[in-house]
């Protein structure tokens, strides 16, 4: 009975530390995926990320990420008609935001680095 209350406790301990890991990587996953240049609606990013990664990221994460990220200079969004219905708003990484992803990217390389020797150690 024990051992079962304490995979209990360590499944809620791992996903918590799961979704602090996704959280806090979000904002790099969004630049990465517009790092490439390319404009995304809000939808077609969710369904980029989901495609490129195991992050399941919902409308009301993504949108209020996207205004930060928009405030912080990182990327800027425009208004685009559309043939039918209404319009909608694209987004795409600024320069400075390909500065700050390449600056992100490298510090997650180092960061992996450390970590898959740390646990080949182990």
């Amino acid at each position: 009975m024990y051992f079962v209350i304490f995979t209990s406790m360590n499944k809620e301990f791992i996903d918590k530390w799961i979704s602090q890991l996704k959280k806090g990587s979000l904002s790099f996953v969004i630049l990465g995926v517009l790092a490439y240049e390319q404009e995304y609606y809000g939808y077609d990013l969710i369904q980029e990320v989901k495609k490129k990664t195991t992050i399941d990221i919902a409308e009301g994460t993504l949108y209020p990420l996207l205004i930060r990220l928009k405030n912080e200079g990182l990327v800027e969004s425009q208004w685009v008609p559309q043939k039918t219905g209404i319009p909608r708003k694209y987004y795409k990484i600024t320069k400075e935001g390909q500065s700050t992803f390449l600056e992100m990217r490298s510090y997650w390389a180092g960061l992996n680095q450390h970590l898959t020797t740390l646990t080949h150690a182990l």
